[in-house]
């Protein structure tokens, strides 16, 4: 198919297919371009011109996983450990309700100390004290603790899946497996938290056609949150010598989302903005709608090195808020005062476009 009828189809909101995707991951130059102003376009139409802000706290860098591009993997040892307090956590989340965050995310390595219990405790007291919206990203825990922590207030959960192609997650997970992720993923939906998922763009043995194929696979998982990044190779780490990917197939990527997912909520990511020190506007103005300023305290926020040459690591969580704050206002852009939530009727209205392209 070539890419003009393919991007016909994609704006038009039909249904997920290989056949039309592939040509616009595949896109270039002029086509590239098109595609990228059709997904901002998108993007303004079902949800607004208001970038959300989520400020990330990185708790622990421990991680009992051993994923080959991950700086943080458990048998690299020159990594300095850390744990923050649940003290700290909360002090952190007030800290940012006042500079006027309305959700945090909480993330950390799959760290087996912050347990069930501990972790309900985190959540209960942010839930107590303050009035933000809470996002975890703590990877693969069993039904009864994700129950838990929907129980004591979490309002979203972020599991990324990183790729659905089955040879391509046993080279970069070993001791993972992929049905257990994707069941995962399948469990948090079901206890009703609003699910997000995501890929990596640019890892080794991946084409326009397996990325299509995670796209159909998130599609019929029903994501509402979808962080996608770029492959960035850490030099501790089995694939510290291949390529890596680029913005460009990243922002691609966003944009071919956002047709799919009109109101799915996306971000510019962090790592974007290693890449390009404008990557996170051009996310913004390929599609997405949501910045994730790091908020971690600064005595820790460089030990937590998933990937090489992070930005912002030694900015104040003041001095981060006003310049993302002035970055989103230098595109024509405002900051968003509300939760961010993904609306009932949207998700409804998702449902329902699925339903009519199947």
């Amino acid at each position: 198919m070539d890419f003009k009828k393919a991007l016909e189809l994609g704006v038009s909101g039909a249904g997920p297919d290989t056949a039309w995707l592939v040509p616009l991951l595949d896109a270039k130059g002029a086509d590239e371009s098109a595609l990228m102003s059709a997904a901002d376009k998108k993007r303004s139409v079902t949800m607004g011109d208001s970038v959300h802000l989520r400020g990330l706290i990185e708790f622990s860098n421990y991680c009992r996983k051993n994923c080959h591009y991950c700086g943080l993997r458990k048998d690299n040892k020159k990594v300095e450990r850390y744990r923050l307090s649940k003290e700290k956590i909360l002090e952190t989340a007030l800290k940012a309700e006042k500079l006027g965050y309305k959700t945090l995310v909480l993330q950390s390595g799959e760290d087996l100390q912050f347990s069930r219990e501990e972790m309900s405790e985190v959540i209960k007291e942010l839930k107590n004290k303050t009035k933000i919206a809470v996002t975890l990203s703590l990877g693969e825990r069993d039904e009864e603790t994700y129950r838990a922590w929907r129980k004591a207030g979490a309002d979203r959960y972020l599991l990324r899946i990183e790729t659905t192609d089955p040879e391509i997650f046993k080279k970069i997970h070993p001791d993972s497996d992929l049905e257990h992720r994707k069941n995962c993923l399948y469990t948090l939906r079901k206890l009703g938290y609003q699910l997000g998922s995501g890929v990596m763009v640019g890892l080794p043995g991946q084409d326009a056609l397996s990325l299509a194929k995670d796209i159909v696979w998130m599609h019929d998982l029903g994501v509402e949150m979808i962080g996608i990044g770029p492959f960035l190779p850490h030099k501790e780490t089995p694939l510290k010598d291949e390529k890596g990917g680029t913005l460009n197939q990243a922002l691609r990527l966003i944009a071919v989302l956002r047709l799919v997912f009109p109101y799915a909520h996306m971000p510019a990511t962090t790592a974007m903005g290693t890449i390009d020190p404008m990557g996170r506007e051009k996310a913004l103005q390929s599609g997405a709608n949501v910045m994730m300023p790091n908020i971690t305290p600064t005595e820790v926020r460089p030990l937590y090195e998933i990937y090489p040459n992070k930005i912002c690591l030694d900015e104040s969580a003041e001095k981060c808020f006003g310049c993302v704050t002035a970055r989103i206002i230098a595109i024509g852009r405002t900051v968003g005062t509300d939760y961010g939530h993904t609306k009932r009727s949207d998700r409804r209205q998702a449902t329902s476009e699925k339903r009519k392209a199947t």
